[in-house]
């Protein structure tokens, strides 16, 4: 039953680091590179870069609520929720 996620490639769940601009401010980000590839196809849906998207999002999310809190967790799920959307109904 588990082989299809048993069998996931390692590379895929590794943590990766990036550096990103968001609102001026330099800042290191660590998310799995599945989760990359995710927001890199986000980013490329929206017409944006991933710099310019992840900008955005957090815009947003301080307009709505003040602060951020764990912009990696929030990434996280902002993946599933993208992926979520693509599912049929």
């Amino acid at each position: 039953m588990c082989d299809i996620y048993a069998s996931t490639d390692p590379a895929l769940y590794e943590s990766v680091a990036r550096s990103v601009r968001i609102g001026g401010v330099v800042t290191s980000l660590k998310v799995e590179r599945r989760f990359w590839q995710i927001l890199e196809d986000i980013a490329a849906d929206s017409g944006l870069s991933l710099a310019q998207f992840l900008t955005q999002l957090h815009d947003e999310v301080v307009e709505r609520r003040g602060e951020v809190g764990n912009f990696a967790s929030l990434l996280r799920v902002v993946c599933t929720t993208y992926l979520g959307r693509a599912q049929p109904a």
